[in-house]
């Protein structure tokens, strides 16, 4: 009585984290970024396509390739407050993952290892060793959160909307340490938020963004031309919505107009560009065929208008 129609929910990606990169992932809620985060880091498995990580296929590694794998990509989630198990001390959430993949062969050195990490979030060991995480800031659990990913020693991290939970005075304070740990252990960050402003803070200068929607990639290129000349509408769109901080002054940019203010059921979405029933500047072409990625200038997008 019912067809059933596949959902992809990251849907024909085909991206690269260069070492020591901060690859900005940006797209509303639902558009597919957690799930590429945690298939990137194995915590779910592709049902097509392939993840290579130092150009060995993922899927044919033996189980030890395999452990050295998920051993070297960690994961920083959103949630500081549901991330950490109320249960246990920080010190005891911090020795698990050095306990369980043997990290550590005494207490001495487990020790040092806990320490050392909780010094370089910023955090003083001796002050929070024995604090459950209901006794601890919004920002003091994120930065525990950070230093349990950084304790196996990873060259990859997935930085999930890592401040989004926390108040605006201490976002900042995190973003910079997340970048200073990535210039002191040579990571590669995979940093996703909904905020373009945000994803060109940790990009930088050089680095690059992504902007998804319902799984797709809608534009990918350097965050700074994307911040500063966006080519797709649905980029166009996010950019213009970002407030303006100063109420005494006018805002530069209007609010772009959308046909419809929210994004579609992603079973009924529609069968061309997946934007195509919000976009202001549809055509026919747009409800049809669904648009590749192109290249111009230094930036890919997926649009009928180029």
């Amino acid at each position: 009585m019912f067809s059933k129609k596949d959902l992809y929910a990251v849907d024909h990606i085909n991206i690269t984290v260069n070492r020591s990169e901060t690859l900005a992932v940006v797209g509303e809620s639902g558009s597919g970024k957690t799930t590429l985060g945690k298939t990137l880091v194995g915590l779910y498995k592709p049902t097509t396509g392939r993840i290579y990580f130092h150009g060995r296929d993922v899927s044919t590694m033996t189980d030890e390739e395999y452990r050295v794998y998920r051993l070297k990509s960690q994961y920083i989630h959103q949630d500081p407050y549901s991330s950490l198990n109320p249960y246990k001390t920080v010190y005891d959430i911090l020795a698990v993952p050095l306990r369980a993949n043997k990290l550590v062969h005494s207490k001495a050195e487990e020790e040092k290892a806990i320490f050392e990490t909780l010094e370089s979030v910023g955090l003083n060991p001796k002050a929070y060793i024995n604090k459950y995480p209901f006794e601890l800031s919004g920002g003091e659990r994120q930065r525990v959160s950070i230093a349990r990913a950084l304790l196996v020693k990873p060259e990859f991290v997935v930085a999930d909307e890592p401040v989004t939970m926390l108040d605006a005075s201490l976002r900042l304070e995190v973003l910079d340490l997340l970048l200073s740990v990535q210039k002191e252990m040579n990571l590669s960050i995979l940093f996703i938020t909904h905020d373009l402003g945000m994803a060109y803070y940790m990009a930088g200068e050089r680095g690059r963004a992504a902007v998804m929607y319902l799984g797709s990639i809608m534009e990918f290129g350097p965050a700074k031309e994307m911040l500063e000349s966006p080519l797709h509408p649905y980029t166009q769109a996010l950019l213009s919505a970002i407030p303006e901080p100063d109420p005494t002054k006018s805002r530069s940019k209007k609010v772009m107009k959308l046909r419809s203010l929210d994004p579609p059921n992603p079973l009924r979405a529609p069968p061309g560009c997946k934007f195509s029933d919000r976009c202001p500047f549809v055509m026919d072409r747009c409800t049809r065929e669904r648009p590749p990625l192109k290249k111009v200038g230094n930036t890919w997008v997926a649009c009928w208008l180029y």
